[in-house]
């Protein structure tokens, strides 16, 4: 299985254009994958740079209802129109990021729900003996802090975005189990003990952003927080690949105790399972 960061918020040394997003392309037995398209069209360039052919692409998956997740569907479907694009029934509605300052949209284009290769998963969802997808999170143990600042607007009120448009990516193939979540904004213990319960077993490997980055200094309890959540990580036996929204300063934190058992995969890094 060969995996590609084509979009991450930091730059690999490699030539790779970069931006707050996220994207990634897999290359399994049966399958062409893209998990994101990141928040504009640069992951179509840097797809050409490393030869990636994105006209080979059959399915799409976008993790959750934000911009910096989908801002490249619209410019992939002009170059492949063919490929499925599944995204989840409510990760149209109107989400916003609110500070003290105001309010910012960080919802998907609505174009988007335009597209005749776009298939609404209305919930868990198996595609075919590779692919499947759930949803239905609902813990809120050790739940992202960040997330009290993202909102979304139903019937004209402003009320606390429950992360239900996010759905996760199961890859079964040549023998490994391989979890893919966007930004994790449910928390990623919480995903993890949903994927225990649907299959029985921890994933072999977990490709996400952790929601954890902050422009100013961590307090003590957001610290803390942070390394419960990598103390719990570590007795699983996953191996663990992070990026975008997890940070550097949370990344090192959750490597001091982590160690080789998580990598920072930038813009242009290369998984190979």
């Amino acid at each position: 299985m060969k995996i590609v960061s084509l979009m991450e918020d930091t730059p690999g040394g490699n030539g790779c254009l970069f931006e707050h997003g996220f994207s990634l392309y897999v290359e399994t037995k049966s399958h062409r994958i893209l998990a994101d398209t990141g928040a504009s069209c640069r992951f179509l360039e840097n797809a050409k740079r490393f030869g990636i052919d994105l006209a080979k692409v059959d399915t799409v998956i976008l993790s959750h209802g934000h911009y910096d997740h989908s801002g490249g569907i619209l410019a992939f479907a002009e170059k492949n129109p063919n490929a499925r694009i599944y995204i989840r029934e409510n990760a149209f509605e109107d989400f916003y990021h609110v500070k003290d300052h105001g309010r910012r949209y960080i919802g998907i284009d609505k174009e988007i729900k335009k597209l005749e290769q776009v298939v609404i998963a209305g919930s868990d969802l198996r595609i075919d003996e590779e692919l499947f997808l759930f949803t239905n999170v609902t813990g809120r143990r050790m739940w992202p802090e960040g997330n009290r600042e993202l909102k979304v607007v139903k019937n004209g009120e402003l009320l606390q975005d429950d992360f239900s448009h996010e759905q996760y990516l199961i890859i079964q193939s040549e023998g490994k189990e391989i979890l893919i979540s966007g930004c994790a904004h449910n928390g990623i213990l919480n995903i993890l003990e949903r994927y225990w319960n649907l299959r029985g077993r921890m994933p072999d490997a977990l490709i996400s952003g952790f929601h954890m980055a902050k422009k100013s200094a961590y307090t003590m309890e957001e610290e803390e927080l942070i390394r419960k959540t990598a103390l719990e990580l570590k007795a699983y036996p996953i191996q663990y690949y992070t990026g975008h929204c997890t940070g550097e300063a949370a990344y090192q934190l959750m490597q001091g105790i982590l160690g080789s058992q998580i990598e920072y995969i930038r813009c242009g890094g290369r998984i190979e399972l």
